[in-house]
């Protein structure tokens, strides 16, 4: 595309009534690169293409199908990360507590009342140690206060309403209860996902033993059918069970390692219940679930005997973007936008910022569904636009660097880690990437949209327009709001000083 070819489309822009950016000074030897990867790009992986290169104020430097409604897959992630960092900022987090009405009996540590366990959509509850709160912390705070008895079904409860997770509606039968495509909502520990190692038996013929389970406690829902047989190869499959549990069928090597199996939880409810027992029985805390309950005494009010919380708001959007976490990407949806009209909101947050009423059409906050659209110069608008809001500051720093998560395959040919920072996005007709990329000169805005039958070959042209451009890139500035000293492609320092992989399974990213 010509510098002409540029000025074309935005006086295409001004007639169609969208918001455009303004004329800006145009790098010749940038537009000669891209003019000559394009070309490549559109052979090896023929489709549609929707592309937006901006610099830092938003002003189209080189495009294609700019305005074009494109499926966005999970390039929608920044936008809900945006979203929900305005209404939440950036220090918010997510508790989960024992509540309840009623005392603590003096002589024997019971808990006369009514308790429930709420939960809020942690996406870190009960996930590796160190990472996130776990329900034993809850346990260890009412050890503390006395509590060494509870009777009583686990009754749940959340401030999001019903305690419940679902299939979002917008989601295609053929991703939910995949792995990255859990049950979502208030009820969610382990992302709603169990694992379970297995290892081989002493003696063949033997049944193989269970060495791990997690969350912790999940094991009691486990059982183990798979036989040990001669040699080194696996077959093996973790089935679920009508009660809510998991049975490892199949056979495992006498000189195979250990087999870890992974699969969604179908009844996150009967989980949480298996969890909070092993979690309760870990501090000496004795509970009969099948108890009735007694009544509370009179004039007992409702309060909260134990309390943990999320990680900060950003600490969460930065591990949703670098592992493109479909589950955390809902519930911060979710969080910031009820459970209801969410996407509706989302949507007009990102009109409102960018100025476009009709770039994006958005139904998730993961972008798994295959009725979500952005155009690719709605993605540079809001790239460009939402750094200069107050919930925007630092913005580029929750996507990853490259080399990081999904951008681990941009290692090589860049200078240091940092000089992109981007979200990918992957489904079965869409491959695409959308962020930052740090050049001497400014920092450019990337929007590359692909939607059609030949996404390795479009990822891979990606990776090379990103190292062709940032093969002399210098870090993402902690600062990216647009100041004026020059227009990208004239010999002006950098608007701040320099601060400090893909999956391959459909929809996991």
């Amino acid at each position: 595309m010509t510098p002409g070819s540029v000025r074309l489309v935005l006086c295409l822009l001004a007639v169609l009534g969208t918001a455009r950016p303004a004329a800006s000074q145009v790098d010749p030897l940038l537009i000669s690169r891209v003019d000559a990867w394009f070309a490549d790009a559109k052979r090896l992986a023929p489709g549609e293409w929707g592309i937006a290169i901006a610099d830092q104020r938003g002003n189209l430097l080189w495009s294609h199908n700019p305005t074009s409604p494109m499926i966005p897959a999970s390039t929608v992630k920044l936008l809900t990360t945006g979203f929900a960092r305005t209404v939440l900022g950036g220090e918010a987090t997510v508790p989960t507590r024992v509540i309840a009405t009623g005392r603590l009996h003096p002589s024997n540590g019971e808990w006369i009342g009514s308790w429930a366990l709420e939960m809020n959509g942690d996406p870190t509850l009960e996930r590796l140690p160190g990472t996130g709160p776990t329900f034993r912390e809850l346990a260890a705070q009412l050890r503390a206060k006395g509590i060494l008895r509870l009777r009583g079904p686990l009754t749940l409860a959340s401030q999001q309403g019903p305690a419940d997770a679902v299939y979002p509606a917008v989601w295609s039968s053929r991703h939910r209860g995949r792995y990255f495509a859990p049950l979502i909502g208030p009820v969610m520990l382990h992302e709603n996902l169990v694992v379970v190692t297995v290892a081989p038996s002493a003696k063949i013929g033997g049944r193989a033993v269970l060495i791990g389970a997690a969350p912790r406690g999940v094991a009691s829902l486990i059982s183990v059918r798979a036989t040990t047989r001669k040699g080194r190869r696996s077959r093996l499959s973790l089935q679920p069970t009508k009660d809510g549990g998991w049975v490892v069928v199949g056979t495992i090597g006498k000189g195979a390692r250990s087999r870890s199996l992974v699969a969604p939880s179908r009844d996150p409810r009967r989980v949480a219940e298996a969890v909070w027992g092993q979690a309760l029985a870990d501090e000496g805390i004795a509970w009969t679930p099948s108890a009735t309950v007694a009544r509370p005494p009179v004039g007992s009010t409702e309060e909260i005997l134990a309390e943990v919380h999320s990680p900060a708001f950003d600490t969460v959007a930065s591990e949703v973007n670098r592992r493109s976490l479909n589950p955390g990407a809902e519930l911060m949806l979710q969080w910031a936008g009820g459970r209801t009209d969410a996407a509706a909101r989302l949507t007009e947050h990102v009109n409102a910022v960018t100025g476009i009423a009709d770039g994006a059409h958005l139904v998730d906050g993961s972008g798994l569904s295959y009725d979500n659209r952005v155009t690719a110069y709605t993605f540079v608008a809001y790239l460009s636009r939402f750094p200069q809001t107050p919930a925007g500051r630092g913005f580029p720093f929750l996507l990853p660097p490259n080399g990081a998560g999904t951008l681990h395959t941009l290692r090589a040919g860049f200078p240091s880690s940092g000089v992109v920072r981007a979200k990918t996005g992957t489904l079965a007709q869409a491959a695409n990437v959308v962020g930052y990329l740090g050049r001497p000169n400014g920092v450019l805005l990337v929007a590359l949209l692909y939607n059609g039958p030949r996404t390795w070959a479009a990822r891979q042209a990606e990776w090379r327009l990103f190292r062709l451009l940032g093969a002399d890139g210098i870090v993402v500035p902690a600062d990216t709001t647009p100041v004026d000293n020059g227009q990208l492609g004239s010999e002006s320092d950098p608007s701040e000083p320099a601060t400090d992989a893909e999956p391959a399974a459909e929809g996991s990213d």
